[in-house]
C-alpha cells in the first residue's frame, strides 16, 4: 500500500504541476480576438471625436443698392420683393460642445450668413441659428434647431494650459467641402503673447501646427490624443508649407464667457461674468453699479445654485439665468466658507438706453424691417420713439432716424449702444452719429451727421 501510495503521489505530482503551470501562463488568444495593431491612440481619438464634428453650409444674402432698385420697389411692389435673392454658399466646419446642440465655429464662417445648415457625421442635417459671435477672437456659437429633445455627442474641453510642445495633435473638419477629414501633426508652437485689450488676435496669439488645415477646415477642432479640444482651426500660412493656426482653447473659453451672457442672448443687463467650464462655476468679474453688483454678487463667488437648481455647466447656468419671465434671478453662492443668496433684477438694454437718451431704439434684425425703413440690416439702431422733452427731443432727433454710432463707436445692436452709455454720468455729453433718409416719390435723400446729447 505504501508503494502504491508513493506511486500515485509521484504520478499525480507532474499532473498537478502541469495544471498549475497552465493556470499561471497567459492563455493563447483566439484567432478572432487578436489585438488590431492599427487601432492606436489616433484611431481611438478619431472614433471618439467624429460624432461631434460637423460641416457647415450657409446662404448669404448679398445686399446691394442700385439707382433703380428703390424705384422698382415703389412701382412694382409686392411683385418686386418676390424676386429670387442673390445668395452665396460657403462651407466651413464646427464642433458640438454641448449635448443640447450648441455648435462652436469661427465667426468668419457664419458672420454674413442669412441661414445656416449643419450636417453631422451620421448624415443628419439641421438648420442652426446663430447665438452670438466675438469679432476680436473670431469665435461664434450656433444652436441646432430640433423638433424634439434630441441629444448630441459633445467634445470634451482640455484644461486651458494643458499643452505640450511637440505633442501629436489632430485637425478635423471639412476641407474644400470634402466631408469629415482628419489630419495629424504636432503642436509646433504655443501662443506667444498674452491677448491685448480691444485688439484682434493674429498669428502671435494662435497655436501653430503642421497638421493640414485647408479652406473649409475653419471652425473645426484641433485636439490632443485624448480626444480633448485644445483649439479651433482658424487659418493657414499661404507663403509656407505645413503651417496652420488654431485659436487656443483658453481664448475660446474666454470668448464664450463674454458672448454667452444675458446681455447678448436676451438683451438684459446682468453685469457679471462667469468662467466657462463645468460645475462648480466661478464669478470672474462684476461691473460696478450693475444689477449683479447691487444684488451683492462679488468676484470670486462660486455659483452653487441658480433659482434653486444646480447648474451642470456654464451653458446650463446661462440658460437658468435667462429663463425668468420677470428678469429676476436668485443665485446661491459660496463665499468665505459660507453659502448666501443674492437676487438680481436684470434691466432690458432698450430700457437702459431710453433712460439715458430719452428715446426708444430697436435693432434692425430682419431684412423686411430694414428694407421698409430704407436701411441695411445691422447698420445701426432705428429710433422708434422720442420722449417729449427728453434729451433726444431737445436735439431734434426724430422717429425713423438711424443711430450708427456713439462717441465714435459703431452701434449695430443694443449691447454696443448700452455699453457706450453705461459709464456716462448725468449731464455728460455724448455724440450720436445719425443717418436720416427722406423719400419723395421714387427718390430718396440721405443725410448723415451728428448730434450732441446730454444724458440723464
Amino acid at each position: 500500500m505504501r508503494n502504491a501510495n508513493s506511486f500515485w503521489c509521484r504520478a499525480a505530482w507532474p499532473l498537478a504541476l502541469a495544471g498549475w503551470l497552465s493556470s499561471a501562463l497567459p492563455a493563447t488568444p483566439l484567432r478572432g480576438a487578436e489585438t488590431d495593431a492599427r487601432r492606436d491612440a489616433t484611431v481611438a481619438a478619431v472614433e471618439k471625436l467624429m460624432p461631434s464634428v460637423v460641416n457647415i453650409a450657409t446662404i448669404e444674402i448679398v445686399e446691394y443698392t442700385d439707382p433703380f432698385s428703390r424705384m422698382f420697389r415703389e412701382f412694382w411692389d409686392p411683385y418686386y420683393r418676390h424676386r429670387e435673392a442673390d445668395a452665396r454658399y460657403s462651407l466651413g466646419s464646427g464642433v458640438i460642445i454641448d449635448e443640447d446642440g450648441y455648435v462652436l465655429t469661427n465667426l468668419h464662417v457664419v458672420r454674413r450668413a442669412s441661414r445656416v445648415w449643419v450636417k453631422l457625421a451620421d448624415g443628419r442635417e439641421f438648420e442652426a441659428k446663430a447665438i452670438v459671435g466675438n469679432t476680436r477672437r473670431d469665435v461664434a456659437l450656433l444652436k441646432l434647431i430640433t423638433k424634439g429633445n434630441e441629444k448630441f455627442s459633445a467634445v470634451k474641453f482640455a484644461p486651458d494650459d494643458d499643452l505640450l510642445l511637440g505633442e501629436t495633435v489632430l485637425a478635423l473638419g471639412n476641407p474644400f467641402g470634402l466631408g469629415g477629414s482628419v489630419s495629424r501633426g504636432i503642436l509646433s508652437s504655443k501662443n506667444r503673447r498674452p491677448p491685448l485689450e480691444n485688439e484682434p488676435l493674429d498669428v502671435a496669439d494662435w497655436l501653430q501646427t503642421d497638421a493640414a488645415i485647408n479652406p473649409g477646415s475653419s471652425g473645426g477642432p484641433l485636439t490632443n490624443l485624448k480626444g480633448e479640444l485644445i483649439g479651433l482651426n482658424v487659418a493657414i500660412y499661404r507663403e509656407g508649407h505645413g503651417i496652420g493656426f488654431a485659436i487656443p482653447i483658453k481664448q475660446v473659453t474666454d470668448a464664450l464667457s463674454e458672448i454667452l451672457i444675458p446681455e447678448v442672448t436676451k438683451s438684459l443687463w446682468f453685469g457679471a461674468r462667469i468662467k466657462f467650464g463645468a460645475y462648480p462655476l466661478r464669478v470672474t468679474d462684476v461691473e460696478p453699479d450693475s444689477p449683479a453688483a447691487k444684488a451683492g454678487l462679488q468676484k470670486g463667488d462660486v455659483v452653487a445654485q441658480v433659482n434653486g437648481k444646480v447648474p451642470k455647466d456654464f451653458i446650463h447656468c446661462t440658460e437658468l439665468i435667462n429663463d425668468n419671465p420677470n428678469h429676476e434671478v436668485t443665485l446661491s453662492v459660496r463665499r468665505d466658507g459660507g453659502l448666501r443668496n443674492v437676487t438680481a433684477r436684470m434691466v432690458p438694454l432698450a430700457q437702459l438706453i431710453r433712460q439715458k437718451l430719452g428715446a426708444s431704439v430697436q435693432e434692425l434684425d430682419k431684412d423686411e424691417q430694414a428694407e421698409r425703413f430704407g436701411f441695411r440690416r445691422s447698420e445701426g439702431l432705428l429710433v422708434a420713439d422720442v420722449e417729449p422733452g427728453g434729451p433726444a427731443d431737445r436735439t431734434e432727433l426724430q422717429r425713423g432716424c438711424l443711430i450708427t454710432g456713439i462717441d465714435g463707436q459703431t452701434t449695430p445692436d443694443l449691447l454696443s449702444a448700452a455699453s457706450a452709455l453705461l459709464g456716462k454720468r448725468r449731464g455728460e455729453r455724448v455724440e450720436l452719429n445719425v443717418v436720416v433718409r427722406r423719400q419723395r416719390g421714387a427718390f430718396v435723400q440721405t443725410r448723415q451727421g451728428s448730434v450732441a446729447v446730454r444724458v440723464r
